[in-house]
Parts: structure tokens; sequence; C-alpha cells
């Protein structure tokens, strides 16, 4: 059964309304979403300059391990009423000085720079950083009262809404009387047309209007509906054609796709067996040059004792700059196979303490070197979903290269610990060595590649291309910052659990 026909004149209607309702609401959301959008920018770019403030006037509290002067600072919060809870924290992430108990506990670790909501309250982190030195972080949770202001123009826009659609409605029928009757009389024609197929017929041009053009225009287009439904008729036989051919073409694209994939296949096939064949070799190679070198250094030695006397003294300096020279290749050819090791076989990931792993790096540097005095600080709570095996070997080309190059460091210190900014978590690893120049930071990651000269540290240039390896290897990036004679510290991340699963079918393709 058809549905019974609607009015015209009532759908018109129906559409002024609606659209004078969509024009309404739209430009009461752009005002309101404006204005709610100023206020919380606003009150964050505060918040943040309070943060800033309270970071200045803490620093030296913190510096001189103040908490009563940093608890002062915090106490004039008292003329913000509206800064719910207040905390600084030190460069450990430990709590510091605190203004008003909150409904929760203060948050165990701060976190990096940025503001959140949480429920009704408004959460601000800033760092607080001198000289390029991170002192701590200030804590803040304000009350945020945008809910309470989107309902205050929520019920301005239902007075305003209900009032304009009344106008709306008195002048949408005074339009209706004017185009309804012209529009009845072309669809009366038309109607007729329809079914008699009758293409004499003419409607009248009742207005000199867009509705009187309109009749024109049906009026000429019933004198000319025989010859387009020759020209469609025609248009059709072309258009089955055209169809054919482009089926033909998109089986021959089919057929060319699935040789392309077959010979795909095929020659990945054969670039793993390649690449199989060129790791096994080198491996061969690094393995068989460690003997030669091996009888180089030992009959290097034994000239110089069984025949200490024989030997002259400038050839026994000869003979302690072959065997300096071998025993460096055999350490070439030793991170070198450590560089391929890191390369083969597949991550094992499990939940992983990054800092028990780190102090057992650190108690492994200090067991060798124990007369040097290095202050060593390794933060609690670091965790991290990794291969401990590879994690260990990243931290400790990581951790060794901060013992070595603040060797002339006069009060030499360490900081192994994490940074998080949202769900991101940075691990970092700072000293206050040597540092380089940051022009140069392109070449640190290139095995082989040496910022500083051999004969003032030692080492063969292979250790952070590993590190490198490493932690592409799960999913992660690797960067460093630095400053001539005021340190490095080194940042890299690793994919959590929820991307371990892209990170590995990354690597696999790689």
């Amino acid at each position: 059964m058809a549905a019974p026909r609607q009015s015209i004149s009532r759908k018109i209607l129906a559409v002024k309304l609606a659209t004078t309702l969509a024009a309404l609401l739209i430009a009461i959301a752009a005002m309101v979403a404006y204005d709610l959008r100023l206020y919380r920018q606003s009150w964050i770019n505060d918040l943040n300059t309070q943060a800033e403030l309270l970071g200045q006037m803490t620093a030296p509290a913190l510096s001189f391990d103040d908490p009563k002067v940093a608890r002062e600072n915090l106490a004039l919060l008292r003329y913000r009423p509206k800064i719910l809870a207040a905390a600084i924290y030190d460069a450990r992430g430990r709590l510091f000085a605190t203004y008003r108990q909150p409904a929760g506990e203060f948050p165990r670790l701060p976190e990096g720079d940025g503001v959140r909501v949480e429920g009704n309250d408004l959460v601000v982190f800033k760092r607080i950083v001198s000289d390029r030195e991170i002192l701590g972080t200030v804590y803040l949770r304000a009350d945020y009262e945008l809910f309470d202001r989107l309902l205050g123009y929520l019920g301005i826009a239902a007075i305003v809404t209900v009032l304009a659609m009344g106008v709306a409605y008195l002048f949408s029928r005074w339009v209706h009387r004017v185009l309804v009757r012209p529009v009845l009389a072309i669809t009366r024609i038309a109607t007729e047309v329809s079914e008699k197929r009758n293409y004499s017929l003419r409607a009248e041009k009742l207005t000199n209007d867009e509705l009187g053009l309109l009749a024109e225009s049906f009026n000429g287009m019933l004198a000319e509906i025989e010859s387009a439904t020759r020209g469609l008729q025609a248009s059709n036989r072309e258009a089955e054609r055209e169809v054919g051919e482009r089926r033909r073409a998109e089986e021959e694209v089919l057929r060319l796709n699935a040789e392309l994939e077959t010979r795909v296949k095929q020659r990945t096939t054969e670039l793993q067996a390649t690449n199989a064949e060129l790791e096994a070799f080198c491996y061969s190679v690094s393995h068989d040059l460690r003997a030669p070198l091996r009888s180089i250094d030992g009959f290097s030695q034994a000239l110089l004792e069984d025949f200490p006397k024989e030997v002259p003294e400038e050839a026994s300096r000869y003979l302690g700059r072959i065997r300096a020279s071998t025993q460096r290749m055999g350490q070439l050819i030793e991170d070198l196979l450590n560089l391929s090791k890191v390369s083969r076989g597949e991550l094992a990931r499990r939940d992983v303490d990054v800092g028990e792993l780190a102090r057992q790096v650190v108690a492994d540097v200090q067991s060798r070197e124990p007369a040097r005095k290095v202050e060593v600080s390794v933060w609690d709570g670091m965790q991290a979903y990794a291969d401990p095996r590879l994690l260990r070997a990243a931290l400790e080309n990581l951790i060794g290269n901060a013992w070595k190059f603040s060797a002339k460091a006069e009060q030499p210190r360490i900081e192994i610990g994490l940074l998080r900014d949202g769900q991101e978590a940075t691990f970092f690893v700072r000293d206050n060595g040597a540092g380089f120049d940051m022009r140069y930071a392109n070449k640190l990651f290139g095995a082989f590649q040496r910022l500083h000269s051999a004969n003032e540290y030692q080492g063969t240039g292979i250790g952070l291309a590993t590190v490198q390896r490493i932690v592409h290897r799960h999913g992660g990036r690797i960067w460093a910052d630095a400053t001539p004679g005021k340190g490095a510290v080194f940042f890299f991340t690793l994919a959590g659990r929820s991307d371990a699963a892209p990170a590995a079918k990354q690597e696999a393709a790689a």
C-alpha cells in the first residue's frame, strides 16, 4: 500500500523550521564552543604561569634542600581559592612540599609537562629547570568550572531557540502562500504528462520570478524529451561497450598483479637466503680473523719477554705498537660480532625492572675501577616491556660511556632515570663529563664514528650503533643532548606492551 501523499506546504514549512533550527543551533554551538575554549585556554595559561612562578620561587629551596621555604611559597596559594592542592617534587620524583591535602593522595611520581582534566578538576605538571638541569616538578590541582558555565549557556540557548522558532513559523506561513500555488500548477501538468505521455501539454506561467522561469524550462523540456530519449539510448549502447572493455582491462590487471606477487615472493625468498649467507660469511670472517691476530700478539709478546736484551729499544716500541694495534683490532672484531648478534634471533619480551638492570651494570663497572669515586643515581619504579638480555647490553654501553667520559670531571656524576609525557615513557642516562658538540650529533649512532680522540678516550665507535639497533628492534627511538665540557644525556624509548605486536611485525618486515 502506497504511503499517503503529504502536502508540499507542510514540507516547505518543515524545511524552513528545520533550517532555522539548524542555523540557530550551529550559531549557538559555535559561540558557546568559542567562549568555553577561550575560558579553558585562559585558565590553562593562568595555571601554567602560576606553576612557572612557583618553580622559579622554589628552585633555590630545591637546590639547598629547604622544604620549609618551599611550603611557605606554596602557602601563598591561599589567595587563589580555586587552586585546591599543590605540591613540589624533587628531581628524583619524591614529594618535597605540599599545600592542602586533596581528597585523594598526591601522585606518587611526577609526570612530564602537561595539563589534563580529571572530573571537575584541572591538573597541571610543570618541570622546574635551572641551567638545563631538572630540579623538580610543580603539581597544581584547581577547580574547573567549565561544566557550570556550560549549563548556563544551555539555558540561554533554550530560551533563544523557542523565540526564534516562533518568529520563523510566522514568517514561513506567509512565504508558503506565495510559493505553493505556482508549484501546484506545475505539479498537475507533470502528473498528467507522466500518466498520459502527452508531451504537447504546457504549464501556465503565473509569476515572473524563478517559478515562472521553472515553468518555461519545464515546457522546453517537454519539447526535447523525445530527442533526448533517442540520444540516451545511443549513450546506453556506448556505455555497454565501454563497460565490456573496462572489464577486460580489470581482468588483465588482476592477472598481472598475481604474476607480480609471485615474483615478489620469489625475490623475497632469494633475498632472505642471500642475507643469511652474507651474515654467516661475515660472522665466519670475523671469527677466523681472531686466530692470526692472537698469533701476532702472542709472538710479539714472546719477543719482548723471551729476548729482552736482544731486542733494541726502538724495536720494543714497535712491537708494543703492534700489540696495541692487534688488541684494538681484536676489540673491533668483538664489537662487530656483538653488533651482529643483536640483529639475530627473536625478541624475548617480558616485564623488566630497568632500575635493577642499571644497578647491576653500575656494580660491574665499579668493580673494574674500585678506586674511582663516582656519584651514581638510579631512579626507582622504572619498568619496561623488553628483552632483558638486549636491554642490559644497551645499558652497558650507555652507562659505560657515561663512566668513561666523566673520568676528567671534578665531581663525576651519573644519573639513570625515567620521564613520562602522557602514555610515553622516556628513559635517560645523564653524566657531567666531556659532552660533545651538537653540530656533530648526526654522527653519534654510526659505526666507527667517534667525536673524541682515541688518545683521550678509548673505544671503537661501535657501542652507540649497537644501542640504536637494540632500541629500534624494540620499536623505539634514541637521541641525545649535550654541551661540550658540561656532560651529555642520552634519551631512548621502547614500545609498550600494546605496541609490541606492531613493532614486531615492522621488525620482521625490515
